[in-house]
């Protein structure tokens, strides 16, 4: 009689049971996109610990109990710091006094010395990636919103970014062949996510890096607070970065025909690039038909910097180019064809699962 109970008891709906309407308003808009993107089928979701991971976890466990199907939270523990893997235990602690169950990813490779933020970001990834390949899950939620969409806007101007790297957050992303990036908070800010999270969660972690002034993203918070004040408000950048989406949208349209008509894929770790592609094409279409090939034949998240694209490219173009490496490929030049494979020197990264 006892595990009937149990088993009536799990499988009993949750509902959105507020009249708040900014709380309404959010898992309105995540309801919508997921609707769209998942529907009823499984997936995944990216938590820190953070208020707008919480918030994340929060919608998708009252989707999930409203469609019926599975929604597998994660937790990164990237091993960066001695505190790191208490946090994540705490993360998981939060979340299951909420009743949401989640698997912790902890890192077991080395650890990154230098351009550490970076670095985490693809451990993060790349663990994640792996974990839904093997549960064969396609979609993974993250919890980016406004804020990070402006200050990743900035991060690349600063770097001197093209229109790519300017317009890279969008709702949705191809990281491989077989995950779909899906951001559904985009049209939130922060504030309106901590919001929810402390409504509901009541607390929530904070990282520490979040004030460390080394980072460039804690500075560029700070000179947004000066840009304010000048009137150049979140939503006039957004506007912004939504007209570069636009025109990046159309250049991506002549990319995928380019790659159709220059680049035979002998297999997902090699292809082969006509050469005629550098006479034919435009230099921003050459660029991010490169940049794509990069991601899908690496298997990684993020293609190497555009100036490091950009120089390869111009070496490529040259006679006496033979071969190098980039991004963990291998770039060589036979006849009138550009090989691009995989370095077999880089391994799939793995994971303890922690129960």
């Amino acid at each position: 009689m006892r595990k009937k109970n149990l088993s009536v008891k799990r499988k009993a709906k949750i509902k959105l049971s507020t009249t708040n309407s900014k709380i309404k308003k959010i898992y309105s808009k995540f309801r919508s996109v997921t609707l769209k993107k998942v529907g009823k089928k499984d997936f995944a979701l990216a938590v820190s610990g953070g208020s707008d991971s919480l918030c994340l976890a929060y919608l998708g466990k009252i989707y999930t109990s409203e469609l019926g199907n599975k929604m597998h939270v994660l937790i990164v523990d990237h091993n960066l710091r001695k505190e790191s893997h208490k946090e994540a235990l705490l993360v998981k602690k939060i979340l299951k006094s909420k009743g949401i169950q989640s698997k912790l990813l902890s890192w077991k490779g080395l650890i990154p010395k230098s351009n550490i933020q970076s670095k985490a970001r693809n451990i993060r990834f790349s663990l994640i990636a792996n974990y839904c390949k093997d549960k064969k899950i396609k979609f993974l939620f993250t919890a980016h919103h406004m804020d990070d969409q402006i200050e990743n806007f900035f991060i690349r101007l600063f770097r001197g970014s093209g229109l790519s790297g300017l317009s890279s957050m969008t709702e949705t992303f191809d990281y491989n062949n077989s995950l779909k990036i899906i951001r559904p908070l985009l049209d939130f800010k922060k504030e309106d996510l901590k919001y929810l999270t402390i409504n509901y969660f009541k607390s929530y972690i904070e990282d520490p890096s979040n004030i460390d002034e080394k980072y460039l993203r804690i500075r560029i918070r700070k000179y947004r607070q000066k840009m304010e004040k000048e009137g150049l408000s979140s939503e006039k950048i957004i506007k912004t970065v939504n007209n570069l989406i636009s025109a990046n949208n159309a250049l991506k349209f002549y990319k995928k025909k380019a790659i159709y008509k220059y680049v035979s894929f002998l297999s997902k770790n090699r292809c082969l690039i006509d050469k005629k592609i550098f006479s034919d094409e435009a230099g921003e279409i050459i660029f991010k038909s490169f940049s794509d090939i990069f991601s899908l034949i690496s298997g990684t998240y993020y293609p190497p910097r555009s100036k490091k694209i950009i120089n390869l490219i111009n070496r490529v173009k040259k006679s006496n180019f033979s071969k190098s490496t980039l991004g963990g490929c291998i770039i060589e030049k036979k006849s009138g064809l550009i090989s691009v494979s995989k370095e077999t020197k880089v391994k799939k990264a793995s994971y303890e699962l922690v129960r």
